[in-house]
């Protein structure tokens, strides 16, 4: 009993001292997750994918220590993953329909940007679209509408001044050309207080109007889905 009694009094002596290294551990391991969490951020404040994927590594770590989840960071974590596969998806789509000499896609850190060609949309000096148009636009407008971000849409000319016909410009030509591919995407189903559009007519050219090869580039309607902030 005696013996018992010491051996017991003896690990609670040693239990007790012992007591510091568990603090000491919990203090390293709170320590390491601030510095990797620092050294995330500096990584990935430059590149919104990198942050998204910060954002939802940060908020796995809140939930395994037990801490109340931002739902507003996991809305936005969720909603700027449906923009990229978005943009993946509209990549395929230009793939399989040989879309590329007409149709560009750009993803920035504000905006997925479609720019289309005069050419595949309108005639000369038009604003309705042609029949094949509104098979190049309608899976477009599939893939814009699964997001409820909104959309501008930019119509833009060449310097040729128009002459006769249904315009009096092509500051008035452009709008008219956004207008009617808005519509479209309204038919589509995409929701009307998302859409808006703009002419600029010749005031943005990308390419030199002094070419045909650049009044082509600058004949173009560029659809903008603007991204989740």
């Amino acid at each position: 009993m005696i013996y018992r009694n010491r051996r017991d009094e003896l690990e609670n002596q040693l239990n007790r001292g012992a007591l510091w290294a568990i603090t000491y551990g919990d203090l390293m391991s709170y320590l390491m997750i601030f510095f990797l969490m620092m050294f995330s951020f500096a990584m990935t404040k430059t590149d919104k994918a990198k942050s998204r994927r910060y954002e939802e590594s940060l908020m796995n770590i809140q939930k395994s220590f037990g801490g109340k989840i931002n739902s507003k960071s996991l809305e936005r974590a969720k909603a700027q993953e449906n923009e990229e596969k978005v943009v993946s998806n509209l990549k395929e789509t230009m793939e399989t329909r040989d879309l590329k000499s007409v149709l560009q896609i750009e993803s920035t850190e504000h905006r997925i940007k479609l720019v289309l060609t005069e050419s595949v949309l309108f005639g000369s000096g038009l604003a309705d679209l042609k029949e094949p148009a509104r098979k190049v636009l309608a899976p477009i407008s599939a893939e814009l509408k699964k997001l409820p971000n909104d959309i501008v849409i930019e119509g833009h000319t060449d310097n040729v001044p128009i002459k006769g016909g249904k315009y009096s410009s092509n500051w008035e030509l452009s709008m008219a050309r956004a207008y009617s591919v808005l519509l479209f995407f309204s038919e589509q189903g995409i929701e009307p207080r998302h859409l808006a559009g703009i002419g600029y007519g010749e005031n943005r050219p990308i390419g030199d109007n002094a070419t045909s090869v650049g009044r082509a580039q600058n004949r173009r309607i560029e659809i903008s889905l603007m991204k989740t902030d």
